[in-house]
């Protein structure tokens, strides 16, 4: 027995505009749109492979560093041009080491994320 990874839970404000940078980010698209029991409304994207992200609304504001981030590469281009087209859409450049591979951005809610050089192989590992 196992499990399989189905989304990925961002905890957010404002999920519409959680939403919104990710699609433009990712080439995703909204999938759904749910309430919970409670009336919170979650809002689901994807690109129709890979696990979804689900950006879900909590009352406070974010804290201290992620303990989860995720990693994104650019499919084509410069991993520099893919860290100003991000910055672009809304994202904000928080750390970028000469020695290290990745660049730090956080979305507009201030959730760490790392660009990573083009995986010209094919690979998931950071190079």
């Amino acid at each position: 027995m196992r499990s399989e990874l189905v989304a990925v839970a961002v905890d957010c404000l404002d999920a519409e505009r959680c939403a919104g940078f990710w699609c433009a980010a990712l080439g995703a698209e909204v999938l759904g749109r749910w309430r919970d029991a409670h009336e919170v409304e979650y809002v689901q994207i994807g690109t129709g492979s890979g696990p979804l992200l689900l950006f879900q609304p909590v009352p406070e504001r974010k804290a201290g560093k992620n303990r989860l981030h995720l990693d994104v590469a650019p499919v084509t281009g410069s991993q520099e041009a893919e860290v100003e087209r991000l910055v672009g859409l809304g994202a904000t450049r928080v750390s970028d080491e000469p020695e290290l591979p990745w660049v730090v951005l956080t979305d507009p809610e201030g959730n760490e994320f790392c660009v990573l050089p083009p995986r010209s192989d094919g690979s998931d590992q950071p190079e």
